[in-house]
């Protein structure tokens, strides 16, 4: 049985760390050819000699791109083009929240954070979408839960991922039926951010383990953990699979059961 991903081509934004890199891994162990980007170029070029020494540096392309840039973005999409010949899936990784409420968020916050999580969905979008239509490919986009749910010390990100549900949702439409477009919502996942709060927190002798339990039991998650990075990719890769052929438009809640809404 062939795996999931064979002879198939995927790119994800943001692929040096957190989801972004488990999602790399995991499409490149179901058979994909990978192309990611991330700002950071030495950690890209550290993940990317990992990940070529463990799956073959024919189907790894690691290239420092600012997804606000849609020239860094379209010159990576080239790239992709020239190494691998097209795209099937695109993976928009979009970035990590702003912690503050209504009061505490300056114009120039608001802007940037508009700008950050649109335009992270429609540069890549934009440069990738020619080679998706000819591959009757899909899009899977990584947002968060706040979108449906806003949390009211984080007012400026809530409002933009509700922005950005939307735009995928008419994305779907317009896009159909040559290329599907999904997402995940996340949740509370271990990645990055949540490992800079546990180093900042107040009782530096609290345990990663406690720390983490105990927010999952003020957060109210009934699972009663935050997820893994691992989980959210696995949600990834099922809705730009094959085996999701006739989902376009949809939205996976991976969350631990953290969402109140119907």
């Amino acid at each position: 049985m062939k795996p999931p991903f064979d002879g198939q081509v995927a790119v994800v934004t943001g692929g040096s760390s957190g989801i972004g890199l488990a999602t790399v891994r995991l499409l490149l162990e179901q058979g994909a050819s990978v192309a990611f980007c991330a700002r950071g170029e030495g950690r890209l070029r550290d993940v990317a000699a990992v990940l070529a020494r463990d799956f073959g540096e024919a189907r790894v392309l690691a290239q420092p791109v600012n997804v606000l840039d849609a020239a860094s973005v379209n010159a990576f999409a080239a790239a992709v083009e020239a190494r691998f010949g097209g795209c099937d899936l695109l993976v928009n990784n979009a970035g990590q929240g702003r912690v503050s409420t209504f009061a505490d968020t300056s114009d120039d916050d608001w802007r940037a954070e508009y700008d950050l999580k649109l335009f992270s969905q429609i540069n890549p979008t934009r440069a990738f979408l020619p080679m998706l239509r000819a591959a009757k490919g899909a899009i899977v986009a990584v947002n968060s839960l706040l979108a449906y749910q806003p949390e009211k010390h984080m007012v400026c990100t809530a409002s933009a991922r509700a922005g950005v549900q939307n735009l995928l949702k008419s994305l779907s439409i317009e896009f159909a039926p040559d290329v599907r477009v999904n997402s995940i919502l996340l949740g509370l996942v271990g990645s990055g951010q949540w490992t800079r709060r546990f180093a900042a927190r107040e009782d530096q002798s609290v345990s990663r383990e406690d720390w983490y339990a105990d927010l999952a039991r003020t957060k109210g998650i009934p699972l009663g953990r935050l997820g893994d990075p691992a989980e959210a990719a696995a949600a990834i890769a099922f809705l730009g699979s094959r085996a999701a052929s006739y989902i376009t438009g949809a939205q996976l809640e991976v969350s631990g059961g953290l969402s109140r809404h119907i």
